[in-house]
C-alpha cells in the first residue's frame, strides 16, 4: 500500500465566524505534507457529503481562495446537524463511511465540530481499528458554546463573546438615552443551551457601577421569577433602566427550559426559542414597564466583521495542529488550547483524548457567577477578557466585507451504490 493517501475534512453543527480559519489551517498544512497527503476532500454539507459520496476537491481551489477562508464566516463547504448514532444501532452508516474512504484512498479524517462531532470522530476511529483499515481520525474543536472539556476555550467562542459584549454595551447606551420617556427594560437573548459562557461574556460590557448588563440569566442558576422581577425593578429605580442578557438555556429548578418549544432537533436536543419575549411578558404584566427585546440568533455566530483576533489565531492553529497530529500517526485525539500561567495572557496547543471529550459538557464554574446569580465575578472577567482581544477586520470593498466563494467542485463518484441519509 502506498504511504501517500488522501484526507477528508468536514464541518459539523452550527457554524462560527472563524470555523473556516480551521479549514484553512487543515488545507494549507496538508499541502505542506504532499509526501504523505495527496488531496484534501471536503464533505459537501458535512458528514452527509461522505455518506452520499459528495466529496469536494479542495485542490481545485487556489492558494488565494483557501487563504480567503481566514476572513470568511459560516461553513464554506456546508455543514449539517446529522448525528451518527451508536455503532450498534446504526452500523450501516459507519460502514458506508469506510466504503467511501476506501474507494477514495482516504486515510486521514478531520471532523470540525463540537461534542457530538467528537463522539462521531471517536466512533469512526474505533470502527476503522476493528476493520483493520488505517485511518487517522482527528477532531478539530469548534463551538460557540465554549462547552468542550479538556481545552481552556473553544474556537468560535471568543468572537461570539466579543460580539455579545459589544452589542450589550451599544444597546445599553441606546436604552439609557431614551429611558426617561421611553423603554425601561431591554432583553437580549443569546445562545447557550446548558452552559452560560456566551451570556457571561456580556458582563465584559460593564466597567463601572450601574453599567449594563444589570441582569444575566445563566442555565447554571435556576430561574426564580420573583427574584428576577425584583432585580429588574431595583435596577430601573436605581439607574433608570435595566438591561437583561438571557441565555436560551435558562431553566427552572426542576430543569424545565423556559424557552422549550416542545420539539427536538436532529441531535435529539430540545428546540429552544422565545425566551426574550416570554421574559418581556413577565416584565410588562408584573411591573408595567415599557420594553424591547432582541434575539442575537445567527447574527452572533456569523459576525465575522468584528471577530476576535485571538479567536481567529486559535481556530487556525487547531486546524494546523490536527494535520500535524495525523501525520505523526496519532488518532482519536483533539488539539486543545492550553492557557499559559502568569498575568500576561498566552496559550499553546495541547492534545486531548477523544474518549474524555465526547459527550461531556463544560459548564460555567460557580466561582465565575456572582453570589446573587445575576452577574459575573472578577475571576470570570479575568478568564473571558483575553479571548476577545484583537480586531481581525476582513477586507472591505464598496463598504462591504469581502468574503470568498469557493468553486466546491465534486470529484467523480467511484461507488455504484447510492446511500440514502435518513
Amino acid at each position: 500500500m502506498s504511504r501517500k493517501a488522501n484526507a477528508f475534512y468536514a464541518q459539523s453543527g452550527g457554524v462560527t465566524s472563524v470555523i473556516n480559519a480551521s479549514a484553512c489551517g487543515v488545507i494549507e498544512t496538508a499541502r505542506q505534507h504532499r509526501d504523505v497527503i495527496g488531496k484534501v476532500f471536503a464533505g459537501r454539507n458535512g458528514i452527509i457529503g461522505a455518506l452520499q459520496e459528495e466529496l469536494i476537491d479542495t485542490s481545485r481551489e487556489s492558494k488565494a481562495a483557501i487563504r480567503g477562508l481566514m476572513q470568511t464566516p459560516s461553513g464554506a463547504f456546508g455543514s449539517c446537524r446529522h448525528k451518527l448514532k451508536s455503532l450498534e444501532s446504526n452500523r450501516a452508516e459507519y460502514e458506508r463511511l469506510m466504503e467511501v474512504f476506501q474507494a477514495h484512498n482516504i486515510r486521514y479524517f478531520f471532523y470540525n465540530g463540537g461534542g457530538d462531532s467528537a463522539d462521531t470522530c471517536l466512533k469512526v476511529s474505533q470502527l476503522s481499528q476493528s476493520l483493520g483499515y488505517p485511518l487517522q481520525a482527528i477532531h478539530v474543536p469548534k463551538t460557540i458554546d465554549n462547552d468542550l472539556p479538556h481545552t481552556d476555550n473553544s474556537p468560535g467562542f471568543g468572537s461570539v463573546a466579543k460580539y455579545v459584549a459589544i452589542s450589550t454595551r451599544e444597546a445599553a447606551l441606546d436604552v439609557a438615552s431614551m429611558c426617561a420617556s421611553s423603554t425601561k427594560v431591554f432583553i437580549l437573548e443569546v445562545m447557550g443551551r446548558h452552559a452560560g459562557w456566551i451570556a457571561a461574556a456580556s458582563g465584559l460590557a460593564a466597567e463601572e457601577e450601574g453599567d449594563a448588563p444589570h441582569v444575566i440569566l445563566f442555565p447554571e442558576v435556576a430561574f426564580d421569577k420573583k427574584k428576577f422581577l425584583a432585580r429588574v425593578q431595583r435596577s430601573v429605580k436605581r439607574f433608570g433602566y435595566c438591561v437583561v442578557v438571557a441565555s436560551e438555556g435558562a431553566q427552572t429548578a426542576d430543569g424545565r427550559f423556559l424557552s422549550d418549544m416542545g420539539t427536538r432537533d436532529a441531535f435529539g436536543h430540545a428546540q429552544l426559542g422565545g425566551l426574550a419575549p416570554a421574559l418581556a411578558g413577565m416584565v410588562k404584566t408584573e411591573l408595567g414597564y415599557k420594553y424591547h427585546w432582541a434575539v442575537a440568533d445567527y447574527l452572533q455566530r456569523a459576525a465575522r466583521h468584528i471577530a476576535s483576533q485571538t479567536d481567529l489565531d486559535q481556530a487556525y492553529a487547531v486546524g494546523e495542529a490536527a494535520v500535524e497530529m495525523a501525520v505523526a500517526g496519532k488518532s482519536a485525539v483533539m488539539p486543545s488550547i492550553i492557557r499559559g500561567k502568569g498575568k500576561r495572557y498566552s496559550w499553546r496547543i495541547g492534545e486531548a483524548p477523544l474518549d474524555q471529550v465526547a459527550n461531556v459538557e463544560k459548564k460555567m464554574p460557580r466561582s465565575f457567577i456572582s453570589r446573587d446569580g445575576f452577574g459575573i465575578t472578577d475571576a470570570a472577567r479575568e478568564y473571558l477578557q483575553p479571548l476577545i482581544q484583537g480586531e481581525a477586520y476582513p477586507d472591505y470593498r464598496k463598504g462591504m466585507p469581502q468574503y470568498v466563494r469557493l468553486k466546491n467542485e465534486l470529484v467523480p463518484r467511484k461507488l455504484r451504490k447510492r446511500f440514502r441519509v435518513a
